[in-house]
């Protein structure tokens, strides 16, 4: 099992979802910077359930504790440890199913890797309460990034079929007061149309009524990421962005800008003509999504991914008793999420984060976080 991501900034995750608890040690982050434990729990909060029926009951403080590495609010410079405890378990709900089988879940597979001996509580290692872990990681190195001039966001482009507006992807200036709107808001239910959020609360609402579930599209801005990023061919921007995107449970494809509308388009169509702007190469449209080669042209990164509904639904499922070797039918117990879009949100933010951190210690050591209004080399 790969539980560590990046080459020279990387996060290594632990624990399981029932377990006493689940965490972080994040390794490669210079000494002397400041840690704000408010933004980190506000990060925090906005991933964690309410019990609101947009969420899983399970309702947990997701209080973070601070190991190692931070002292007096600073980075010492050695790996940080985070940790957040499991307080609200009922490991007891899935005993009655324990041998059957949930469609579109992590049981079958990980049974054929682990030969049983997993932890299959509550999904174990393979739960998206393991991504409580990635957003306590995550949330230093975004603190790190918007004080080098780099901000990300995301909010939920499409959930249970309604549509949110899109990021303005061919004008930067509008997209920075998209994002800004986005950073002002404090609650986790990410969206820059406020009439779509109660439509799009009451279909969730109604399918976790109806014992199923939704899913839906996120998608996510990084402006201020300078010029030159990225290590082609295996570690390109979309490559690292993806790598992690991808490690969030739930997503099941991405996109970056344009993206699979490039099928219907011709090369006239789809490049982005480049021309001065104050002194500075900028493109006229942003169809490639500030990309180009692998490598950051300095215009907005704007990518999209796909969240698969829930597979934990109560409606009565087809599977199979893997330990009889039989068909089966399953009705599961426990306590789960009609929907995770929204909650997701953070925790795409935070891994695109964690990508760019390992992108820019890659081109420019750690002086992106010691010299964070100087570190940039002069761009055109």
């Amino acid at each position: 099992m790969k539980n560590t991501f990046g080459s020279d900034l990387s996060l290594t995750i632990f624990g399981e979802s029932h377990g006493r608890a689940i965490g972080a040690v994040l390794d490669g982050m210079a000494a002397g910077l400041p840690v704000d434990e408010a933004f980190l729990a506000a990060c925090m909060d906005k991933r964690r359930a309410r019990g609101d029926g947009l969420s899983t009951p399970r309702v947990e403080a997701d209080t973070v504790q601070l190991l190692s590495g931070v002292v007096n609010g600073r980075t010492t410079g050695t790996a940080i440890a985070l940790m957040i405890e499991n307080t609200n378990t009922r490991s007891g709900d899935y005993a009655k199913t324990a041998d059957l089988l949930r469609p579109g879940h992590a049981d079958y597979t990980a049974y054929a890797k682990y030969h049983g001996f997993q932890d299959a509580r509550g999904g174990g290692h393979f739960s998206g309460r393991i991504t409580t872990a990635l957003v306590a990681g995550g949330a230093v190195v975004l603190g790190a990034l918007d004080r080098a001039g780099i901000n990300i966001v995301t909010h939920i482009g499409r959930c249970a079929g309604i549509a949110d507006t899109r990021f303005a992807l061919d004008d930067p200036a509008a997209l920075g007061a998209q994002a800004e709107a986005l950073l002002s808001r404090g609650d986790g239910f990410a969206l820059l149309n406020e009439e779509a959020e109660e439509p799009m609360k009451a279909a969730i609402r109604a399918a976790g009524s109806a014992g199923d579930s939704v899913g839906g599209m996120l998608e996510t801005a990084i402006l201020g990421l300078p010029a030159g990023i990225g290590e082609p061919y295996f570690d390109s921007v979309e490559s690292e962005i993806a790598h992690l995107a991808f490690s969030v449970p739930a997503v099941k494809g991405i996109e970056f800008g344009t993206g699979f509308g490039f099928a219907d388009l011709k090369g006239s169509e789809a490049n982005d003509a480049f021309r001065m702007q104050g002194g500075r190469i900028v493109t006229a449209t942003n169809h490639n999504a500030g990309i180009n080669g692998g490598i950051a042209n300095g215009m907005p990164v704007v990518f999209r991914t796909v969240v698969k509904p829930t597979p934990s639904i109560y409606k009565q499922q087809d599977t199979v008793d893997y330990l009889a070797k039989k068909d089966a039918q399953l009705s599961i117990q426990g306590r789960h999420d009609p929907c995770i879009v929204p909650r997701a949100a953070i925790v795409q933010t935070c891994a695109a984060a964690l990508a760019v951190g390992d992108l820019l210690t890659a081109k420019y050591g750690m002086a992106w976080m010691e010299q964070p209004t100087a570190y940039r080399k002069e761009e055109l």
